[in-house]
């Protein structure tokens, strides 16, 4: 039975050639775009489940709160003292690890000398924590002794090569040597995590590099990410709810209000901080949920277009097979062997598809790669489970789209159809009415959604940032002995135009807060008000071409400026101070420090634009040593070249075991917006796709619904009609339901939109136009798509079409 099933297919498919091949192409083009989605799907989805350990890890956050109560600041570290507080104070904590960012290094090992990212601080039961394989050493004690370090194969064979490196010592930004006593493998793609050297926590013991009681009692170094090991399905309100009394026996003191009204312990599980997490301090970049939901949606929404096309074209030429079914049901077959053979034909098609489809993705992924930067690979769905869904995804397609096809066309009464007075009822045409607007529908919002987001994105890169980004180069910092010296040999260079020190540039986020008051004659006034801070020294605001709005900026020729603050035009507002001539002048406190306010600059956006801009401070303090870890240089656009062999020059005459590194800042901020970028270039893909799909499904379905038209096109051509008008009448029924697709899709397509441009805090405007534009582009790709069947059948010569008349 099912091999007559599967022969009277294979007969069917090859007799109609033309719709079966549009099927086939349809269908597979959208499982292919569904399979291209389910690698990014898998793989944001399985991040951190390698780690045996990890349904019962959870990292510890700290949050931070206005006198009002409300958090703005939200850390994914909290401070040394938590991890072995939070051990000792909860026996349901198993193991508590940290781990301290590094940042970059210089490592030297003989004539080696090379700058490298990914270093940490790791306590010494972090291997315990999670599965990271180590190749040389011993898991258990590698980390256990003061400046001992472990490090990737790629970084000990880039140092040693072929050499054995174990227990060989490489020196460290030429302060101190650190023993090597372990190689690992490192953390696969679908890791939040990424270090490339592990050094052993002990050594922040030593007081030269951090300091024992510093681990103990330093409560404002929030860098520190915490981990917590509890039992297997442990609720963790009954930690978390014991945090704010934690916190208060630990953090207050004497005559000072409660602590945990301005600060919060936050716990979060560890499998959810990748898609969950966006925090204002994390190890890497993470991803995003709502674009797994996104995608996830785009995968649905073609693969329903492809679908549409399957029943569309299956129940228009149902009069093709109408006899076939007549006869059938004349010599005894039933109504449920019809349908499993229409099912059976669906089935096979959407097989062979899924096949052409895996061929298709295995060639496409290489140009998604490039284009999104995503690192998808096509095994991600060779998991059994996901295999296996796969393999069923045809099963399900060919059932969904074959079953109302094949209940139509089995319900054929076998009289009518022998009599050849079968005809189709408007029932089936309005469905496939429903249908295209559905197709056409989702192009459309896709349409719009695509222009939105490259709107949004050009917004973001082209708005004024307050400053000019362009042809300013970033520098480490170097030691604050050598640097008035430093300053002078880059500026004798003409391509070189200034020069300027901070604690942080522009591109990064603003985490300090050290608390301010002001002045009412001599007593201080606590002020509710979030303002961060940044170490600026004379330079900084000139070199970004930052504009003044009152007052001066800071100046080496006053020696009384590094106890005086420059500010923003936000923390102006902030402070309670009518205008920036106003705050001039005006004693405040910050940090502990007394100070005049000397100037106030206008707002500039210091972090992306999907932060505020929020009241900042800048002050130029005298201890300038560990102040200024960044150097920014303005340089001469027409002589880039010249600009950069003159600092990397000057750089290594003053900082010879230090390799030169640079970064330009407008590449900086670029890098901020890199996830909306591949967003934008993915919804350009799926989304020409899409509207590809529902043109091929419109051009198949106008072929035949024209093939039916014949001879009215030839009695309309012999009474006069021209061709124009020919089309006008084959086309305008299409077109119509593209218009009330765009009606339908125009608020839906409003409404998803606005809740993503959400996510910035400065974003564009929704314009009509994008919608009128959408609704444009859509009636001439659906115009286009018929107009050469239409043109074919108008230009045909009637006499052929009325000879049987």
């Amino acid at each position: 039975m099912i091999k007559n099933y599967l022969r009277s297919a294979f007969r069917n498919i090859a007799r109609h050639k033309f719709i079966s091949f549009i099927n086939i192409f349809g269908l597979t083009i959208g499982l292919t775009c569904c399979l291209l989605i389910l690698t990014y799907i898998v793989k944001e989805l399985s991040y951190d489940k390698f780690n045996h350990n990890a349904p019962n890890i959870y990292r510890v956050s700290r949050s931070f709160n206005t006198a009002d109560g409300i958090v703005n600041l939200h850390l994914g570290a909290v401070a040394p003292p938590f991890g072995p507080l939070l051990k000792n104070e909860f026996p349901d904590i198993k193991k508590v690890t940290r781990l301290f960012p590094n940042g970059d290094v210089v490592l030297r090992y003989k004539d080696k000398l090379l700058t490298e990212k990914g270093s940490y601080f790791a306590d010494e039961n972090f291997l315990s924590f999670f599965d990271l394989k180590t190749v040389a050493g011993d898991p258990k004690t590698a980390l256990s002794e003061p400046y001992t370090v472990m490090m990737t194969e790629d970084m000990a064979r880039k140092y040693f090569g072929n050499e054995d490196p174990i227990n060989k010592e490489i020196r460290l930004d030429n302060t101190a040597n650190f023993k090597v006593t372990g190689i690992f493998k490192p953390f696969p793609p679908n890791s939040q995590m990424h270090p490339q050297m592990l050094l052993s926590f002990n050594t922040l013991n030593d007081d030269k590099v951090y300091g024992r009681n510093q681990l103990a009692t330093n409560w404002g170094n929030n860098s520190f990410f915490t981990y917590l090991l509890l039992p297997d399905h442990y609720n963790i309100d009954r930690i978390s709810s014991q945090f704010p009394a934690f916190i208060d026996k630990y953090m207050n003191s004497p005559g000072q209000p409660r602590q945990s009204k301005f600060t919060q312990l936050h716990i979060q599980r560890f499998l959810d901080i990748h898609l969950h997490s966006h925090l204002d301090d994390e190890v890497e970049q993470n991803g995003d949920i709502k674009r797994v939901y996104i995608f996830s949606a785009i995968a649905l929404f073609i693969l329903l277009i492809a679908c549409i096309n399957y029943m569309n074209l299956s129940t228009a030429r149902s009069t093709l097979r109408a006899k076939e079914i007549g006869i059938r049901k004349v010599i005894g077959a039933q109504q449920k062997e019809i349908i499993t053979q229409f099912l059976s034909e669906s089935v096979l098609i959407t097989y062979f598809s899924l096949v052409l489809a895996v061929i298709l993705t295995w060639l496409l992924l290489p140009l998604i790669n490039r284009l999104s930067e995503l690192g998808l690979a096509i095994n991600s769905l060779f998991q059994p489970i996901i295999l296996v869904s796969v393999l069923l995804l045809p099963l399900i397609i060919g059932l969904i789209s074959g079953i109302y096809p094949a209940i139509f066309m089995s319900s054929f009464k076998p009289i009518k159809v022998l009599k050849g007075i079968l005809k189709v009822g408007s029932g089936n045409i309005s469905f496939r009415k429903v249908l295209v607007v559905v197709q056409f529908s989702i192009s459309i919002i896709l349409i719009i959604a695509t222009t939105i987001v490259f709107q949004q994105l050009r917004y973001i890169q082209t708005k004024s940032l307050g400053f000019n980004k362009d042809h300013l180069v970033t520098l480490a910092g170097i030691p604050a002995n050598q640097f008035e010296a430093f300053r002078a040999d880059v500026l004798r260079d003409p391509a070189v135009k200034d020069i300027g020190r901070s604690s942080r540039i522009p591109s990064g986020r603003l985490l300090d807060d050290q608390g301010v008051s002001v002045f009412d004659g001599d007593k201080p006034l606590p002020v509710k008000a979030d303002i961060k801070c940044i170490n600026a020294d004379y330079g900084f605001i000139p070199t970004y071409g930052i504009k003044m709005a009152a007052g001066r900026n800071f100046s080496r020729d006053f020696a009384t400026d590094s106890n005086n603050f420059v500010i923003n035009a936000s923390a102006v507002s902030a402070l309670g101070w009518k205008s920036p001539e106003s705050a001039i002048g005006k004693d405040m406190s910050y940090g502990g420090v007394k100070g005049k306010v000397i100037g106030v600059v206008n707002d500039f956006h210091f972090e992306s634009l999907h932060q505020n801009i929020i009241p900042l401070l800048m002050e130029m303090p005298s201890f300038a040593n560990n102040s200024y870890r960044r150097i920014t240089v303005k340089i001469d656009g027409n002589h880039i070249n010249s600009a950069l062999a003159t600092l990397e020059q000057t750089w290594k005459k003053y900082q010879p075991e230090t390799p030169f590194e640079y970064s330009f800042l407008d590449e900086r901020f670029q890098k901020l917006y890199n996830s909306e970028q591949e967003q934008g270039n993915l919804f350009t893909i799926f989304s020409c796709l899409a509207i590809f799909i529902a043109c091929l499904g419109l051009f198949g379905l106008s072929a035949f619904t024209i093939s039916q038209r014949v001879k009215e096109i030839g009695v309309r051509k012999v009474l006069g009609a021209s061709i124009p008008q020919i089309v006008t009448e084959l086309s305008k029924d299409f077109l119509k339901l593209v218009i009330v697709a765009a009606v339908i899709a125009l608020p839906i397509a409003w409404y998803a939109m606005s809740k993503w441009l959400l996510d910035f805090a400065f974003r564009i405007d929704i314009q009509w136009w994008v919608f009128v534009m959408a609704g444009i582009i859509a009636l001439i790709i659906a115009f286009a798509t018929i107009s050469y069947q239409s043109m074919k059948a108008a230009m045909a010569n009637p006499v052929k079409s009325l000879r049987s008349e």
